[in-house]
């Protein structure tokens, strides 16, 4: 199963096990705990010394295994067969087992020693998800920091018995104890925040001690970061406050067009992002919400980011970087039916709908991927786009109707998504030119129609375009002295990662000029 190339990556990997290892796991007659057993007799084989691999597990769920410290009972489980993305989740939870220490804060790691009570996550997730290993990797960590902690992340592929009867229609979807805790993509910071009752208070009281800076980023994606760099290379004091570093790329799959880099996917571009800014002197405050700006009262005077758990950041000049989200086609169904069937990344939830009929709305480059994409995996694909004509690149458009199971329907006005009141069952949409209405029975709707700016949190305080973007000059610069913005929340035409990039170095070199031209005020 693991080819040469795998086998020696790994070999240097396990020198850094300094505890033994158990994988103890139990199997039944199915092919995949054929697989499993393969790969994880596979594994014991490298490190032979430092790793056994047992099949005499007693767990309930089968297939399924257990990695833990030999003779302890670490709660990391996996009931799936951990290749694809989340075969890095199983190398480091191997690590972690084996006594490597995990990359993480030390004020972090004794927060998570220090909860109280006991935590039993379940996470459903599919080996396609790119959002998927973030959490397991999360939970895994806590489990071998806290003995309280137990984690199981279960492959939906694997078990569809226990999707179908607990209706999990997007990942990764977690519980905690048996109870509703998280949809979608959750950092550990987040995990912890909402599990730690004293955490948000804590956090809040040791960001209000911040000195103040001279740029201040609000947003960690391509442009936020671009900004970074360049700000912190000037020597100036340089601080970033983001929601979720990485910011869309981070639900971007393939990345092909970005200059120097011939082919990467969107989490690993959003783990470089951070990794070149934390490269130089600039404080970074993830999982931070703003919730407001009050931009300086008089030239060389601090304006202030406001965010959501009450501290207060000042800067001398800011720089707006908080790109956008996709956009909600606001019909009936849409916001009830939103994981039970409404879902926005085909890649992540894709392999739920294995088999079933689907429908992508949206026909321009995201759409007509997000179609393409699914209709390897799915039973059929209803592609329904409101203009007249598919917007996408030709190639896109000549491969998609090439598929056999793809239908194509222009000047289609999607009027309401429907269900049985759990669940999606299907569409409508009414045909613009004939005006004839049409009912397409469905499991589930992708919806790929575009981007929404995020600036509700400025709106009265500078200038807005009519659809939301933040109106900025040839040099980034907003309506308000002193306060810049770049990326896809700018009114900047062609919403790409490399034009964000760039709008960010030029954001951060006019902040600059900014701060060489305006004294601090006294």
């Amino acid at each position: 199963m693991l080819d040469a190339a795998t086998q020696g990556q790994l070999a240097d990997y396990f020198e850094r096990i300094v505890q033994p290892v158990a994988l103890i796991a139990s199997l039944d007659d199915s092919p995949a705990a054929a697989d499993i057993r393969e790969l994880l007799s596979e594994i014991a084989a490298i490190a032979p010394d430092k790793i056994r691999a047992r099949f005499d597990g007693t767990f309930e769920r089968r297939p399924s295994f257990q990695i833990t410290r030999d003779g302890a009972d670490m709660g990391m489980h996996f009931a799936a067969l951990p290749m694809g993305h989340e075969f890095t989740s199983l190398l480091l939870a191997i690590l972690w087992a084996g006594g490597h220490p995990p990359k993480a804060d030390a004020d972090v790691l004794a927060q998570i020693a220090a909860l109280e009570g006991e935590y039993s996550f379940t996470t459903w997730m599919s080996l396609s998800c790119h959002n998927c290993p973030d959490v397991v990797q999360a939970l895994n960590l806590m489990a071998v920091c806290n003995p309280r902690i137990r984690h199981v992340a279960i492959d939906g592929g694997l078990f569809q018995q226990e999707v179908t009867d607990l209706q999990i229609m997007a990942v990764p979807k977690t519980l905690l104890n048996g109870a509703d805790f998280a949809s979608g993509r959750i950092e550990l910071d987040e995990i912890l925040a909402k599990i730690d009752s004293g955490a948000a208070a804590r956090t809040a009281a040791k960001l209000a001690d911040k000195a103040p800076y001279d740029v201040l980023i609000v947003g960690g994606g391509p442009a936020g970061a671009a900004a970074a760099v360049y700000a912190a290379r000037k020597g100036v004091r340089t601080g970033i406050v983001a929601e979720r570093f990485g910011g869309q790329t981070r639900d971007t799959l393939g990345i092909e067009n970005y200059p120097s880099v011939l082919a990467t996917d969107g989490p690993a571009f959003a783990a470089a992002l951070e990794a070149h800014v934390r490269h130089y002197d600039v404080d970074l405050m993830a999982l931070q919400r703003v919730t407001r700006l009050e931009p300086a009262t008089q030239p060389g005077a601090y304006a202030k980011v406001i965010l959501d758990n009450g501290a207060v950041l000042k800067s001398r000049t800011v720089i707006l970087a908080t790109g956008a989200r996709w956009r909600n086609i606001d019909v009936p169904g849409e916001r009830q039916y939103k994981t039970k069937g409404v879902a926005y990344c085909p890649h992540c939830d894709g392999p739920l709908f294995k088999g079933k009929d689907v429908a992508v709305i949206g026909g321009g480059n995201s759409g007509v991927e997000a179609a393409i994409d699914l209709a390897g995996v799915v039973g059929s694909v209803t592609l329904l786009e409101f203009d007249r004509a598919l917007r996408a690149d030709h190639v896109l458009v000549d491969k998609l109707k090439s598929m056999p199971n793809v239908s194509i329907h222009v000047n289609a006005q999607t009027t309401e998504i429907t269900g049985d009141g759990q669940t999606v069952n299907g569409l409508r949409y009414t045909d613009r030119a004939s005006g004839e209405q049409h009912f397409v029975g469905l499991a589930g709707v992708f919806i790929q129609i575009g981007l929404v700016p995020n600036t509700e949190f400025l709106k009265g305080t500078i200038e807005l375009s009519k659809s939301g973007e933040i109106i900025v000059d040839a040099k980034c610069a907003t309506s308000m002295p002193g306060i810049f913005a770049a990326g896809d929340v700018t009114t900047v035409p062609y919403k790409q990662i490399v034009i964000a990039a760039s709008e960010g170095a030029k954001a951060a070199l006019s902040a600059f000029e900014h701060l060489i031209r305006t004294p601090l005020a006294v």
